[in-house]
């Protein structure tokens, strides 16, 4: 299939697991995984949505499968992954990108409303993580990447919740980077900054022009820019990288 990617890298044999698989940021790195030769477990909560993602890869030429799931279920997430692994027997490539977004100014905020992120967003994470990273570490390999956000590095007004959850993945990834380095398993983030995604489209063009103020290339990122990071960091080439947070931000945490 054709790679959307201005980069290319053989991941021929491999397979990923991608969260949060059915739009935006997603969408793009399934789809530019797959691209690459990656066979891809297409997760998210929208059957639809999964559907045109997994069906848009295959119409191409590449492998990939959905799977439902709440991110935030134990019993959901492991019985996901047992099903992953039951079929292709281990994946190589790990990327925790689900999350939401719930913004309300602090007093205004709810319990419901952080609980709901810290759980699909945080938790989430955690759980994927702990499930597939006993399997790399018994292989001895792995690329676990773990998408967070430049609300997580600098804060955000409107997004307590959204930005400890954020802050808690770089807290949670550089952890277990020095728990599993020495077992040749790799945990790094990216933190995207303003991406032209459903997420920040709900700002309205307003909104969107006086972010992009804040940015010093003055201009918003693209979902591939997200996916292209994705990519290097689950290529060989990032094979000595583990522990970082790369910001794809056009320069706003500069």
């Amino acid at each position: 299939m054709e790679n959307p990617s201005p980069i290319a890298v053989d991941l021929s044999g491999q397979k990923a697991l991608v969260t949060g698989a059915t739009r935006g940021l997603g969408r793009a790195i399934a789809i530019t995984l797959a691209a690459n030769g990656a066979g891809v477990a297409c997760i998210g909560t929208n059957e639809a949505k999964l559907n045109e993602t997994v069906e848009f890869i295959r119409s191409a030429g590449g492998e990939a499968d959905a799977y439902v799931c709440n991110v935030a279920d134990p019993a959901a997430v492991a019985a996901t992954c047992d099903a992953v692994i039951e079929k292709w027997g281990f994946v190589d490539i790990l990327v925790n990108n689900a999350g939401i977004t719930r913004d309300k100014l602090l007093m205004q905020m709810e319990d419901d409303d952080w609980d709901a992120v810290l759980n699909i967003n945080l938790k989430g994470t955690f759980l994927f993580t702990r499930a597939l990273s006993r399997l790399m570490i018994s292989k001895r390999k792995g690329k676990i990447i773990n998408i967070s956000s430049v609300s997580g590095l600098m804060g955000n007004p409107g997004q307590a919740n959204y930005s400890a959850s954020k802050a808690g993945i770089i807290g949670f990834t550089a952890t277990v980077a020095k728990e599993i380095a020495k077992r040749g398993v790799t945990c790094n983030a990216i933190a995207p900054g303003f991406m032209q995604t459903d997420m920040t489209a709900a700002l309205g063009e307003v909104g969107l022009d006086i972010a992009k103020q804040t940015i010093p290339m003055k201009k918003v990122g693209q979902p591939q820019d997200i996916a292209n990071a994705v990519l290097f960091l689950a290529s060989p080439a990032a094979s000595y990288i583990t522990g970082q947070v790369l910001a794809v931000d056009g320069g706003m945490t500069c």
